[in-house]
């Protein structure tokens, strides 16, 4: 009979326990209550000079002449938007999704793309001098486009563009 009063005491304790969880409702460890979204928006000519972007979400934007000078876009989504003559001069990419991005004409001089995914993306006509790369996954076509015109050495990082790409 003990064991079945314990038992019954112990099942209501845990029933109690789990209904203040609930009314308590505690807000998870993994929120991001203030992260930026700016998916399948017209941002094009908008002005993010210095900006602190990081982990923001730009899915399918149009950012065509968009400034984003010295910004923080560490790990930020970007992917399928469209960077068309950009000003990306000494932004922080660091671990962002520049995945099929369009970067045609964009100027990436010491943007600093370390450990940042950036496949299926074009940068013709695009300037990368200074630019650092480091531990970025790109298409090797793409690559072997990029060191025909890598030179320069970031300024933040100290690594040259041509070593950050792996040129040869």
């Amino acid at each position: 009979m003990k064991k079945i009063l314990l038992r019954l005491f112990s099942l209501i304790a845990i029933l109690i326990l789990a209904w203040l969880w609930i009314i308590i409702n505690p807000k998870p460890a993994f929120a991001q209550m203030n992260t930026i979204n700016y998916s399948n928006i017209n941002l094009e000519n908008r002005d993010f000079k210095g900006a602190n972007l990081a982990g923001g979400t730009f899915v399918a934007a149009e950012m065509r002449g968009v400034n984003f000078q010295k910004a923080n876009l560490t790990n930020a989504i970007l992917t399928k938007g469209v960077l068309l003559k950009a000003n990306l001069e000494s932004a922080n990419l660091t671990g962002a999704l520049v995945d099929r991005v369009t970067l045609d004409g964009a100027n990436l001089k010491n943007a600093i793309f370390t450990e940042a995914t950036l496949t299926r993306s074009r940068f013709y006509d695009a300037d990368i001098s200074g630019a650092d790369f480091t531990d970025a996954l790109i298409d090797r076509y793409q690559v072997s486009l990029l060191c025909e015109k890598a030179e320069g050495t970031n300024p933040v990082t100290g690594v040259s563009t041509r070593d950050s790409l792996g040129c040869r």
